[in-house]
């Protein structure tokens, strides 16, 4: 099982560096623009694998996409990063044709690859993606869902004051601050619902917390937050590379599921080998599929900017 990360960057490097720890991939190339950085980070995870206990094997190349030839997952973390202030929407006009062009040329060398999109505006950039590339729907994956519930259940095992085994829930929409949906309706601790535990008001709290927890961790670092990103791509990979059928809230393209069509957004999908291989529809409220459909505008708006 070979893997490509494009961009060496600090989430791509974290990205590479998941992967490899979880020791099913026999090979993650780490591809970079700039000279001689990707093979210096992979070097330097390398060194890492005698203590780290994994045999992985990590190979850096500066911009020869024909070492990622034969890539059966490829994950794309290129484009520049938020600085604190920024909406992920304003970075579109640079990380829009960053993305097209490494789209383009991973699929000229892996054309049964299965591709990964972290860039942001990552629901435009995986639309991009679909347009730039023409691969089937279910090869295509937008990662923001699989981050923003991670965050969601960090919040939720905060409030509760309990372990984080202990707590599950989802975030679907949009991956934006004011695009997020964050599902505390169905948010349990152990199977009870975080309602029985937590009053309206914290659960709120919660809520507004998780949209805006890019944008915090952004003013706190001078930049946008690299480890739980990294270990949420090694998710997807995973459940992807070992056809593990696990359920992740992603951004895909939407053919007249929840009622949308023509744009990519987050909800719940199974992945296994194939990649995508069921979108699954829950039941919304009215005041969930509000919410939606004001993520669903601001999506469209992004996409419009294309």
């Amino acid at each position: 099982m070979k893997v490509t990360v494009v961009g060496a960057g600090a989430v791509g490097a974290s990205c590479a560096e998941y992967i490899a720890i979880k020791n099913f991939a026999s090979e993650v190339v780490l591809l970079d623009i700039k000279e001689g950085f990707a093979e210096g980070k992979a070097m330097d995870l390398m060194q890492t694998a005698s203590l780290n206990g994994f045999d992985t094997k990590i190979t850096g190349v500066t911009n020869d996409y024909s070492k990622t030839a034969g890539s059966h997952i490829a994950v794309i973390t290129s484009g520049i990063p938020r600085k604190p202030g920024m909406t992920r929407e304003e970075l579109i006009g640079i990380n829009a044709g960053i993305v097209k062009s490494v789209a383009e040329s991973i699929v000229k060398e892996s054309p049964e690859v299965i591709l990964i999109v972290v860039s942001n505006p990552m629901d435009t950039m995986t639309y991009l993606a679909h347009k730039a590339t023409g691969l089937p729907k279910h090869r295509i994956i937008g990662m923001g869902g699989a981050l923003d519930s991670a965050r969601f259940k960090y919040r939720l095992a905060e409030a509760l004051g309990a372990p984080i085994s202990d707590v599950d829930g989802m975030v679907i929409g949009g991956h934006s601050d004011t695009g997020m949906v964050p599902l505390t309706r169905l948010a349990t601790r152990n199977s009870v619902p975080a309602s029985e535990f937590l009053s309206e008001d914290r659960l709120n709290q919660v809520l507004e917390d998780t949209k805006v927890g890019g944008a915090t961790l952004t003013k706190l670092l001078g930049t946008s937050a690299w480890y739980a990103p990294g270990a949420a791509v090694s998710g997807l990979v995973q459940a992807i590379a070992c056809d593990q059928k696990k359920i992740f809230p992603c951004s895909v393209l939407l053919d007249g599921e929840y009622g949308l069509s023509d744009l990519c957004i987050g909800v719940p999908v199974v992945l296994g080998s194939k990649g995508i291989e069921k979108i699954v529809e829950i039941d919304l409220t009215d005041a969930e599929k509000e919410h939606m459909q004001k993520s669903v505008e601001g999506v469209k708006a992004t996409n419009d900017l294309l």
